[in-house]
């Protein structure tokens, strides 16, 4: 260690460690700390008590200024040693800071090289893979869509042969029974009447129809059909008094005239149906029955082609006088091609 009153040079930095320097700047502290302390006491010891006349006053002049350079030629030494310490040390730390950085960047550089070889070959690979397997992916492909059109075949047969299996186990099932018509007493007294009093061939069928609030329906023949409207209308156990709708139909293998009427005296509904011939479209008019009948006629005459014998005004209501054909039947085709 350097004798900081002989003015020897202190002991180079370099081999001293970073803790060891760290001592020695806090014992150097220290003593400077109990040195001032120490002069602070005598001073004031000196100012407290009387100074003693020294018989050699000189000799303590050149005492203090001794003592007083020797402070400062330490302080300046402990200064010196400080700075060289503290340059030591940022050059160690920069050099060690400069190989550090320069690692880094090593081992960066180093896996972007490598990942831009990995990406490079990993493309390579999947373009040789393409050429080679171009014509196997198209035949694969075709393959594929083979395969699907004969699944789709497949499944399709399978629910033919499942909807067959149905209809067959439903066909052979006993068909489940229909709870009655609460209008089926009603279609029964029509039937009663009108065979009592027209005979038992007089209507051609008779049924409940549920696709019209189970409205009971009497089907006349052509010859038949005024006859049993006309019985409708005035027997006193019917009395239907009033005719609500009256429409005709083509169905292409004949026309149909339906008829729908109410009695307001026994508050009850009844339909009057007649199959036509399509080639001889002739049946008779329920306008001297029921006035209402007299539009409705004169519309299926104009549309449909139906003649209705005894009607008091049998013409055209919708189309004009000299149109040509009936607009609504199956067959019909128009005589202007520009209409």
């Amino acid at each position: 260690m350097a004798n900081e009153h002989d003015g020897t040079p202190p002991e180079s930095d370099e081999s001293l460690s970073k803790e060891e320097l760290k001592k020695r700047a806090a014992a150097e502290a220290k003593a400077k700390a109990l040195e001032l302390a120490r002069q602070r006491a005598l001073e004031k010891k000196e100012k407290s008590e009387p100074a003693e006349e020294s018989n050699e006053p000189e000799d303590e002049l050149a005492k203090e200024k001794a003592l007083a350079a020797a402070k400062a030629k330490a302080a300046a030494a402990a200064k010196a040693k400080a700075a060289a310490a503290a340059k030591a040390k940022a050059a160690r730390e920069g050099a060690s800071d400069g190989a550090v950085t320069e690692d880094e960047k090593a081992l960066a550089a180093a896996k972007a090289k490598a990942a831009a070889a990995a990406k490079a070959k990993a493309a390579a690979a999947a373009k040789a893979k393409a050429s080679r397997g171009g014509a196997a992916d198209s035949s694969d492909a075709s393959d594929e869509k083979a395969k699907a059109i004969a699944a789709a075949k497949a499944k399709a047969a399978a629910a033919a042969r499942a909807k067959a299996a149905a209809a067959a186990k439903t066909a052979d099932e006993p068909a489940e029974e229909q709870k009655p018509s609460p209008l089926q007493p009603l279609l029964d007294k029509y039937k009663a009447v009108i065979q009592k009093d027209l005979g038992e061939d007089a209507l051609e069928d008779s049924y409940i129809n549920v696709l019209s609030k189970d409205v009971p329906t009497l089907v006349a023949k052509p010859d038949t059909y005024f006859k049993i409207a006309r019985l409708l209308k005035h027997h006193e156990e019917l009395r239907f008094d009033y005719l609500s709708e009256l429409h005709a139909t083509d169905f292409e293998t004949h026309l149909e005239v339906y008829t729908h009427f109410y009695s307001y005296s026994h508050r009850c509904p009844a339909a009057l149906k007649v199959k036509i011939n399509r080639e001889e479209a002739v049946i008779d008019s329920l306008a001297p029955l029921w006035a209402g009948a007299d539009w409705p006629e004169r519309e299926a005459y104009d549309l449909i082609g139906i003649t209705f014998k005894g009607h008091p005004n049998l013409t055209r209501i919708m189309m004009p006088d000299d149109w040509i054909g009936h607009p609504l039947r199956k067959d019909y085709e128009p005589y202007d091609v520009e209409v």
